[in-house]
């Protein structure tokens, strides 16, 4: 069985009545392949903070500034609504508004509830002065940052959902053929070596530590191969607001430049999960294993080249919706897939062999 590594159709050596492939991607950075709105914004999300098209009503203090909506995950509870009066309410302390205790010092915050604590935007301290005889109040916000003017996304702006980064650490394929037979390459996912301590044919050499390989397939010449014992890849995901996300991986065959809705589907593996601690890069679950029987897209691959797609969908903690805009999941980033003359580890001064690689990441 051949075991080339990060190069896209690698060199095949028969074995056992059957001819494997390992594909690998062509190394790109972590951002997304594409661009944001017109207006700056992310696309396919909401970036009004949960706000929605809330308008001011007369009979709520709160009506201009009202709390967050919060969708809470297990283990988490939304805190208490505010009370006192739009101008002074008891969770701001903000200057001028009065207090109780001489010299008693508190969090104070002068912005917009739905950007408190979020980006770069912190609280500052305040402290209770004597203003007269009989009046006492709370004295500068001294040390709180609000948001950017202008900025519309990211940490500047002080937004829950702006930004996200899936990472996957391995993204090859496999492509097995039977009995010679090139017109129908089947696809399966690769293995990932943990250890370091598999050593063989074809180089007699071991493989560093978590390098992906093409399965066992054993004995048999008769086709299609069987799903992988074991998960297809780890994942970690970050994000700058705590929510419910569901991440996919798709296997296309098509060009990674001119992708066209027509381009088969190989594979589409999801993880879903409770993303809790905002700003922490955090393990996801793993990429299940798969296979794949569809000859003709394994041989569309083959013959033109392929791409992944990344998509997301899910609710931040803030109940924005993380979407296409419409209820779907969003594509936010293609993963290319180094070009056959990258094969073996041939040409690797060729701009195109400089950076191939197993896994792939993308920001949304």
């Amino acid at each position: 069985m051949s075991r080339s590594l990060l190069s896209s159709v690698v060199l095949a050596v028969a074995t056992m009545g059957s001819v494997t492939f390992v594909i690998a991607a062509c190394g790109s950075s972590s951002d997304s392949t594409f661009p944001d709105g017109e207006d700056g914004s992310t696309p396919g999300f909401d970036t009004d903070g949960g706000l929605g098209n809330a308008k001011p009503d007369a009979g709520d203090p709160f009506a201009k500034d009202p709390p967050p909506m919060y969708c809470v995950l297990p283990g988490q509870s939304a805190p208490p609504k505010p009370g006192g009066t739009e101008a002074c309410p008891d969770d701001k302390n903000k200057p001028g508004c009065g207090c109780t205790t001489l010299n008693e010092e508190a969090d104070c915050w002068t912005g917009l509830r739905v950007n408190r604590k979020l980006g770069q935007c912190k609280d500052g301290r305040t402290k209770c002065i004597q203003i007269d005889e009989n009046t006492k109040a709370w004295g500068p916000c001294e040390g709180e940052v609000l948001p950017s003017a202008g900025q519309t996304k990211g940490k500047a702006a002080c937004k829950c959902f702006s930004l996200g980064q899936w990472k996957l650490a391995n993204t090859s394929p496999c492509f097995i053929t039977y009995n010679g037979d090139e017109t129908k390459p089947y696809a399966v996912s690769t293995v990932t070596d943990g250890t370091g301590s598999s050593c063989g044919p074809p180089t007699n050499q071991c493989k560093p530590v978590g390098q992906s390989d093409c399965p066992t397939i054993g004995q048999s010449s008769s086709a299609p191969p069987a799903k992988p014992g074991s998960d297809w890849s780890t994942d970690t995901l970050k994000a700058d607001c705590a929510g419910h996300f569901k991440l996919c991986y798709e296997l296309k065959a098509g060009k990674f430049e001119t992708p066209q809705p027509s381009d088969c589907s190989l594979s589409k593996v999801c993880v879903e999960a409770d993303y809790l601690k905002e700003n922490v890069e955090q393990p996801f679950p793993p990429l299940p294993a798969w296979t794949s029987s569809n000859t003709m897209c394994a041989a569309r691959w083959k013959a033109t080249g392929g791409y992944g797609e990344m998509s997301v969908i899910g609710e931040s903690v803030l109940c924005d919706k993380v979407d296409d805009g419409a209820g779907n999941s969003f594509v936010f980033n293609r993963v290319k897939y180094c070009p056959s003359k990258c094969e073996g580890g041939a040409n690797p001064t060729d701009p195109e062999c400089m950076n191939c690689q197993q896994g792939g990441s993308g920001t949304f």
